[in-house]
Formats: structure tokens, sequence, C-alpha cells
């Protein structure tokens, strides 16, 4: 547009110093020179006025100082050739300049570098002999630098990313969109313009609602990126990353959404150890509770700026311990695996199955407005699961229940959520193939949940837990060969808080950690403390809560203990629970051995109680059987639960495996514990749980002092 204005402004320049060219032309063909030297010099651009057969020539003062011509010189052919930029001219070609209105012409100049100038000529006067023009310049010369410069500008910045592989996509709306030349190589873009649905269709239909959510912030200014699979020019998805920003309009300028996208799918395949590691769960394949947590947190902040919904139900394999009994351990993997698998023939896009933990299981699904759809999934799930009971599972009921909450109505964060879905589940413990919705009147409870939490929270720092102890008999000498260490939480004002109200608040946070650590230490620091005394050497028995038991680091934890109360391992024995040490049996023996091999006692508590057989026996590297109260209760008039007493005391006896009796409340119980050949007792016979001062008595007593 520039130069066609110059050029036009310059035509009618030519026309008027022609006009002034003729009415100074005198009748017999001489120039009034000195008039017309005068008004072209005055001009600011180069000018020249010429014949074909150079019967006349002038440059102007402009002209010359372009080819770098000194005042003096003479006008001659050569000069005008080099301002036309002919090297070899002709009569023709001069005529054909002298018909063109346009002509372009390049020529070094003065300064030796190359110069560009547009010649507009017109017919100053008509002779017989030789017509006389007028030539008018146009230099542009720093115009074809500045394009040259865009251009190479342009080329730099396209050369740039397409070397870095980076492509870039931009908008001033959210329909169209405009892809630079690397992007539309990187994804077979039809042409750079593409508009917001198109775009969408390329992206993997599980990423979809990622795209939507940086279209629905537009308005946000913050830098933001998002990782999602787009097909690529190979026909396959790949991973990429999307950098993306907004930036306002001004009064000259449109707003502009866009960004930058770099294919990172090398960087997820050198990343998918770590990923299986961390996110993936070993034994079903499936994502685990890790790979759920980020998910879906990135799925709730999408779904609010979306406003869209979505279901999470958790899932329990009923009885699922009764599986790994009956059927063997590799049944019940394969169980784990096929039950995985069956969720992901539920899944929508954008959603997810995980394993959570043990049989526990998530699904993540899309609201499309059933609120039915829960139910029906489960109930589908159900249905499938239970036909998977054949061959080696035909003598076992495959049976799941479930809970389920909303995305995000039922919750501030994705783990509330999860947690809501959890309660719910939980709401129904015990029946079988349940279904249970969250409800927000099972909130009250939480937040009864929370005060608790905070409260013991404050009594832990404030040194409010203590530990009480309860004796155990050794059956051949009647003397007190140990104690079990019990937490108390007594409040200032003297109230005891039952642990069964608060033990389970703590396993449910990062508290239990601290009451663990509590009861490892003090009970070794009270057990050293008896020994400085005088009184016989003791087991002191502690309980390990399932997360604490399952720490990478507490042989570790246990050493420490023991050196810093200055007691030796072989008087300190660590209780496991059925359920604590069968969760994952691999990793429970690990860690049984590590602390066999400082010299620790390990006890299994509470036999019987769960599914467990006396196989497991053979498998754990325990030193004492602790038979569980409810068969002790019987034994005096239940022959079957004497039977079963006796036989579990004979094969412990044969695997060099200790017993001892809990909840022993008489005499005749007591005789009939030691001639069935059991090893320890403990109950309220010899005493409750008691504070160290009382107990100290009890040694006095039994030692007969």
């Amino acid at each position: 547009m520039t130069l066609i204005i110059y050029t036009s402004t310059l035509i009618f320049g030519s026309l008027i110093l022609a006009f002034v060219f003729n009415i100074r032309h005198s009748k017999n063909n001489t120039l009034d020179e000195p008039q017309l030297i005068k008004i072209i010099d005055s001009m600011n651009t180069e000018m020249v006025v010429w014949s074909v057969d150079f019967s006349y020539l002038y440059m102007n003062k402009k002209l010359r100082e372009v080819l770098g011509l000194p005042d003096t010189a003479p006008d001659h052919k050569a000069a005008l050739w080099r301002a036309f930029g002919l090297n070899n001219p002709s009569e023709q070609l001069l005529t054909e300049i002298a018909e063109s209105s346009s002509y372009e012409a390049h020529f070094k100049g003065a300064d030796n570098m190359l110069t560009s100038i547009v010649w507009s000529t017109s017919l100053a006067r008509k002779r017989k002999k030789s017509n006389i023009y007028i030539s008018t310049g146009f230099n542009i010369t720093e115009l074809k630098k500045m394009r040259v410069n865009l251009a190479s500008a342009n080329d730099f910045f396209n050369s740039s990313m397409e070397l870095a592989e980076i492509g870039v996509i931009m908008s001033v709306d959210k329909r169209n969109f405009r892809a630079s030349p690397e992007l539309v190589k990187m994804l077979s873009l039809k042409s750079a313009s593409v508009t917001a649905s198109q775009f969408r269709a390329m992206i993997h239909p599980n990423d979809r609602i990622l795209f939507d959510g940086a279209l629905k912030s537009m308005d946000s200014h913050d830098i933001r990126s998002i990782e999602m699979r787009i097909k690529s020019s190979d026909g396959i998805y790949r991973w990429y990353s999307y950098r993306y920003k907004s930036i306002e309009g001004t009064d000259n300028t449109l707003p502009l959404f866009g960004g930058a996208i770099l294919d990172i799918t090398e960087e997820h395949e050198k990343d998918i150890l770590i990923e299986r590691l961390a996110y993936i769960d070993e034994v079903t394949e499936i994502a685990n509770r890790n790979k759920l947590l980020n998910v879906g947190q990135e799925i709730y902040d999408s779904s609010r700026i979306l406003n869209c919904s979505f279901w999470m139900i958790v899932l329990d394999i009923d009885r699922f311990h009764i599986i790994n009994d009956t059927c063997g351990y590799a049944n019940g993997n394969s169980v784990l695996k096929d039950f995985a698998h069956l969720l992901y023939k539920f899944v929508t896009p954008s959603g997810l199955a995980a394993r959570i933990s043990g049989d526990n299981f998530a699904l993540l699904l899309r609201d499309y407005g059933d609120d039915e759809l829960p139910m029906s999934t489960v109930r589908s799930i159900q249905e499938e699961f239970a036909k998977l009971a054949v061959d080696g599972l035909a003598s076992v009921s495959l049976t799941c229940s479930a809970g389920y909450s909303k995305l995000p109505r039922d919750g501030n964060s994705f783990l509330d959520i999860m947690e809501h879905a959890e309660f719910a589940l939980k709401s129904a413990s015990g029946v079988q193939s349940s279904i249970s919705a969250y409800e927000p009147s099972m909130h009250d409870s939480i937040i009864g949940n929370t005060a608790l939490e905070k409260a013991l929270a404050l009594a832990i720092d404030n040194n409010e837990l203590q530990l009480f102890y309860q004796p155990k008999i050794d059956l051949s000498n009647n003397k007190i060969m140990g104690v079990e260490a019990l937490i108390r939480w007594i409040k200032p004002d003297g109230t005891i808080v039952n642990p069964d109200v608060f033990v389970p608040i703590a396993e449910s946070s990062h508290l239990i950690g601290k009451i663990s650590d509590f009861v490892l230490n003090e009970g070794c620091r009270q057990n050293k403390l008896w020994q400085k005394m005088g009184y016989p050497n003791i087991v002191m028995s502690i309980n390990f809560a399932s997360s604490d038991f399952y720490q990478t680091d507490l042989k570790e934890k246990v050493f420490e203990a023991l050196a810093r109360a200055g007691l030796e391992a072989k008087w300190l024995e660590v209780e496991l629970t059925e359920t604590l040490a069968l969760s994952d049996v691999d990793f429970a023996v690990s860690q049984m051995n590590k602390l066999r091999d400082l010299g620790v006692k390990l006890a299994m508590d509470d036999f019987g109680t769960g599914y467990s057989s006396l196989s497991y026996l053979q498998i754990l590297p325990i030193t004492l059987l602790k038979l569980d109260r409810s068969f002790i209760t019987d034994i005096e008039h239940d022959n079957i639960a004497f039977e079963i007493v006796s036989s579990v005391i004979r094969i412990a006896k044969s695997k060099k495996i200790e017993t001892i009796a809990e909840g022993i409340e008489n005499s005749n119980q007591e005789t009939i514990l030691r001639k069935a050949g059991c090893n320890y007792a403990q109950g309220y016979l010899y005493g409750k749980p008691m504070p160290p001062q009382e107990i100290q008595k009890l040694f006095d007593k039994y030692a007969g002092k």
C-alpha cells in the first residue's frame, strides 16, 4: 500500500514537471535549462530528463548523489543505463522503460551497496526525431531492507520453532485458532486455520475435559499448562504439553489466547518405569491410590470450571481373606487382577479405575445426568464379578460392596470426595453386596472425629498419654514373665478416654505414628528402669499400627529405641494382629525377619478371630501365639473350644512356638490351660492394666518379697 501511494505521488509530480517543461520549451527546440534544472534539483527524489537517442540527458542532484557522480561530471548514457539498472542496454529497452508507467531498477550506489529505485516515466515533449521523457524515482532501498529483515525474522522464528519442535496455536476467540507452520507439520493439519471443535476432535477423549477447561479459563492471565494426548501426523496419539495464557486486548489490538505445544512423548516413555513404581499397582497393573489422587484433583478442578460432575465409587471385595485362606494367594491375586480389569469395562471418558489398597478399589465415572448411574454400574459389576467364581474359585462366593459420592458437590477437594465415598462404604460394614450413597448427615460424625483428632494432637503435645501395664504369668512357676503395654489417654481432670475411641481416629491421621513412637520408646525406657531397680528381667510387649509396621525404616526405629534405653532386644516383644500380618504377607514376613535379626520377639495377637489358618504358622516367623479370649471364655463348658485350644497349643509346640492365653478370669480356666500345655496366661485373674507404680507391687508379690 505504501509503495502504491508513493508511486502515485511521483507520477503526479512527473506530470507537473512535464507541464513546466512544455511551457518552458522554445519553438526552436531549445530548453530553458536554468529554470528546469532549478526545479528538478530542488526535488528531494531522484529525477532524470532524457531522450532515447540521448540527444538530451540531465540528472538532478539527488540522483547524482545516489550514483556517486560529482556535479562537474558530464551526463552520459552509461550513467543512465546504471540508474535504470541495465547491464546490456539497447534502444528497445529504453523505449520499453519510456512507455512503462513504473519500472523497478537495482544497481550499486555510491556506497557500493545495492540500491533499489522504482522509476515513474512521463512524456515531457514529443519530437519528430526523439521524444523527451522525465523519470521520477522512488527509492525503495530501505523498504527492501525492512522486508528482508522481516522475512528473515519470520524465517528465524519459524526455523527456531522447527528446530525446537515447538508448535504455536493462538486465537482471538474461543472458536477459531491459527497454527504455526511447525504445528501444522506436527499434527498434519490441512491448513493453518483450525476451529476449536476440529482441534478438540484430535485430542484423546479422556483428555478433552482438560482442553475444555483451558478454553474456559481464557479470561485468566496466569500462565498455565496441561498435558494431553493429540493425534499426531503419524496417526497415533502422542503426549503434548500445552503451555498457555491469555493477553488482554487494547485500543489497537484484539485479545489473544494461546501458547506453545511441545511433544513430550519421549519424556513420558522415559518416565514410564518411575510412573509404574509411583502410580501403577504391581498386582493388578492399574492405577494406584497416588495416581487416583493426582488425576482426581485435576478432574475436580476442571469440573468446577466447566460446571460438570463425576461419581466417585469405592468398592470392597467382601470377605477377601476367606478367598486367600481357602483358595491360596495365587488365586487371591488372580481375583484382584480380574476385578481390576472388570472395572475398566465401566470406565467412562475422562474417568479412571484404581486400586486404593488391599481389596479396595475406586471407580471415577463422568456424570451425564443419571442419578442412578452409580447404583446400576455397581450392580452390573456385582453380576459380572459373581461369574468369575469358576474352576479354583468355584467353592467361594464372589461379591463386592460399594459406597459412592458426587464430585464436586460432596467435598472441598478430591480427597474429601474419596473419603466421603469410603465413609459411605463403611456405613454398611458387614453387609455383603451393599451399595450406599454418601449423605450430608454422615458429616456430623466426621466433624466429631475431626474435633477429637485436634484434641488428641494437643493431648500428645501436653504429655497426657500414659502406658498402663497388664501382667503375663508363666504357668510353670506362677511368676510374672512379662507385661503388655497398653496406651491410655488421661485428661488433666482425671477423665480416661477409651482407646477404642481415640486409636481409630489416630490411625486415620498422622497421629498414630506419634503414638506408636511414644509406646515404643516409653516401653523400652520403663523396662530398663525396672531392671535398674532390681526387679527380675521381664518381656515388654508392645503393639504397632498397620501404617507403622509397614514403614521401611521400622527396624531402624526399633534399634534406636533399644539403644536409647540401653535395653537388650530379647526383652522386647512386638505383638501383631492377624489382619495386620496378613494384609501383605510377603512384606510382613520381611519386616518380621528384620526384627528377629535384632533379637526382638514376635507374637501373633488374637489368633483365631480372623480367617487365618494354622498354615500361617509355617509362614510367619513368630515366637509366641496368643489365643483369643473368645476361646478361653467357653473352655470350661465347651468341649469343642477345649479341643480347638488343645490342638492349636500342640501344633504350636511342634513348630517351637510358645503360647499364651488371654482373658483368664478364674482358676479353673488356668488349670485347664496348664494341663493343655499352654505356656503363659494373661487376664483379670492376675491383674488389670495398671500404672507402673501399681504393677511394681505385683512384682514384689509374685517374687515373694
